[in-house]
């Protein structure tokens, strides 16, 4: 019996790499099998709209080609279908790739699969009724602040865009606010918290803050970090940079949990997968995320 022929499109910026991405892609996708549409976004936002319409026409496959924020978009129109069984294909391409290269670490060769891998995803929600899925992670506090100074700083990618950022964001810091927290349904803590990283990837920004983190273990991985001076976390930054957050450190903790709520006194400002999801402004004040387990299905080809 003869294979059936794939069908699927691949969504991009086609300002991205100086406006050579369409270029890029054409000569990539002819190494691929089956039926392969380019399809350009043309705003903000845009990309999940494709992304959704792909799925509801039932195509086999939908590419996201960029960074992180690409993937984000994609991934929330695919998921915005109830039951559907298309396969994210990334093309990572962006300043960000912390999701492929957490793949790669994790599942190598098996990305190629026709079938893809079933992931983790998770879900959160602001108390005024706001929500996203998100494929990386959750990043509550500072690593917020860090991504909301990533946008101010064009002419850099990668490491050295995320470590300018945390260094502006950390020399702005006020101090830390006190949130109560609940993992799963143990008992409410609270605690002075400077940021919180609710993880699916190893990676958050290019740092890897949680190392043995996996894709399909039906839990976040959790790292928080206390009341951490400035000068303290000017000294603590660059060793997570290269070589992940310490054991020891009286104020770092990471855990594991399915569910995690937090609610605060003051506005909070978070990111999901590197895109923001809520500022000061928006007076957001109470943030749940829950995980779905291997709710979505992925793929990365290497040509």
């Amino acid at each position: 019996m003869p294979t059936r022929l794939l069908r699927g499109c691949v969504i991009f910026n086609p300002a991205a790499g100086r406006g050579r991405a369409k270029q890029r892609l054409e000569h990539l996708v002819t190494n691929w099998p089956g039926e392969t549409e380019l399809w350009p976004t043309e705003r903000s936002g845009h990309g999940r709209e494709l992304a959704q319409k792909a799925a509801e026409y039932g195509f086999d496959f939908v590419g996201a080609a960029g960074g992180d924020g690409t993937v984000h978009e994609v991934a929330n129109g695919i998921l915005a279908v109830a039951n559907s069984s298309v396969i994210l294909r990334i093309v990572p391409i962006g300043s960000a790739n912390d999701l492929a290269a957490s793949l790669r670490h994790q599942f190598g060769a098996t990305l190629a699969a026709e079938e893809g891998v079933a992931i983790d995803v998770g879900r959160v929600v602001s108390e005024h009724g706001r929500s996203e899925y998100f494929v990386c992670g959750l990043g509550i506090g500072l690593n917020g602040q860090v991504t909301l100074e990533a946008r101010r700083i064009p002419w850099l990618q990668g490491l050295p865009l995320y470590a300018w950022a945390s260094l502006r964001a950390v020399l702005r810091m006020s101090s830390a606010p006190s949130w109560t927290i609940q993992f799963d349904n143990e008992a409410v803590i609270e605690s002075r918290t400077r940021m919180l990283s609710v993880l699916l990837a190893r990676r958050e920004g290019n740092f890897t803050l949680a190392p043995e983190a996996t894709h399909d273990d039906g839990l976040f991985d959790i790292l928080h970090v206390g009341a951490m001076s400035r000068f303290a976390m000017l000294h603590w930054l660059p060793r997570v940079a290269w070589s992940g957050p310490p054991n020891n450190h009286p104020l770092v903790h990471s855990r594991r949990t399915k569910h995690i709520r937090v609610v605060s006194a003051s506005p909070l400002t978070a990111h999901v997968d590197g895109e923001m999801f809520c500022v000061p402004t928006d007076d957001v004040r109470e943030l749940t995320a829950e995980l779905l387990p291997t709710r979505l299905r992925v793929q990365i080809l290497d040509s």
